[in-house]
């Protein structure tokens, strides 16, 4: 197992930063982090990461325990911070080989070659960081993590600042990543994790609230979701109201029908069973199911935010 979180907990005074929380991510899985601001996000990745220290529980990364063995475990982490940490007065190509040479990286003129190819800073290389617009900002802090090439990427919304064309390039580094790292990264955009991640873990003040595969979040829990029917001929409404697990039933123009409902799987067998017992002609039969977005809201409470404060 690449990440593993074991009940941790990290207190700033009197709150909870983060609660007793746990996991386990292996190699070759996306995973996707989400929580409203203030969360704990952020305070996660850095006890992850070993930046930070927790006061309880323990984190281990590629079979090492970071709280022990920080130094070692570093070494198999690539991190990119929501705060990017740049010097300003370097070059990119000088920055990075600097970076190489803290990793004490062999054939580093290659590898900077390479990894500013593979985050698209070519045209972008004989700047100054600090001369650089925010969206290569954060592909410089983003190369500096890929540069060692480590075994686990932990990344604090990696596409902070970007053009929609850069966070589609961006995307596609991080899903070729994936295929043999383990990936972990944080982000306010609902849409990215959709399409990036096939699991997601969701936090709120503190405490762990989901980890499952995305299509089991969008079918599951108290959210609700919507069956649509439309049949050939007029229904009689007693037919359809007898369907079990139904929260309510709104009639459409058209013999079309709407059933909201937790199961839509057994709402839509009974639908079917209820055509074939009273020989009803169904035209169409689909069912709708809620957003990560909506998702997310109902277990939090909130709305994913665009700031990038967090805790």
């Amino acid at each position: 197992m690449s990440i593993e979180v074991k009940n941790l907990t990290k207190i700033y005074g009197a709150q909870k930063a983060v609660d007793n929380i746990s996991f386990r991510i292996g190699k070759g899985e996306i995973v996707g982090f989400l929580g409203p601001n203030g969360a704990g996000k952020s305070t996660t990745m850095k006890l992850i990461t070993g930046y930070l220290q927790p006061d309880a529980g323990n984190t281990i990364v590629g079979g090492i325990n970071m709280q022990e063995n920080p130094i070692e475990g570093k070494r198999k982490i690539g991190y990119l911070p929501e705060a990017n940490p740049l010097y300003y007065d370097m070059y990119v190509r000088e920055y990075l080989d600097f970076t190489a040479d803290v990793h004490h990286i062999k054939n580093k003129k290659q590898k900077i070659a390479d990894i500013i190819e593979t985050v698209g800073l070519t045209a972008e290389s004989n700047k100054k960081t600090g001369a650089l617009s925010k969206g290569y900002k954060q592909r410089v802090g983003l190369a500096a993590a890929l540069l060692h090439d480590p075994e686990t990427l932990i990344l604090d919304e990696p596409t902070t600042g970007l053009d929609p064309n850069q966070i589609v390039e961006i995307r596609a580094v991080i899903r070729k990543l994936g295929k043999d790292k383990t990936v972990l990264f944080s982000s306010h955009i609902m849409q990215e994790v959709e399409a990036v991640c096939d699991r997601a873990i969701i936090i709120n003040k503190g405490r762990l609230v989901a980890d499952d595969k995305l299509d089991n979040l969008q079918k599951t829990g108290s959210v609700s979701h919507f069956v649509l029917v439309q049949f050939q001929e007029p229904v009689e409404q007693g037919i359809l109201q007898s369907i079990t697990g139904m929260i309510a039933m709104e009639i459409l123009p058209g013999d079309r029908y709407r059933f909201q409902t937790h199961d839509p799987e057994r709402t839509r067998k009974e639908i079917m069973e209820n055509a074939l017992r009273h020989n009803l002609n169904i035209v169409s039969l689909q069912t709708v199911m809620h957003s990560l977005e909506e998702v997310f809201r109902n277990l939090t409470g909130n709305e994913p935010g665009n700031a990038n404060q967090d805790t």
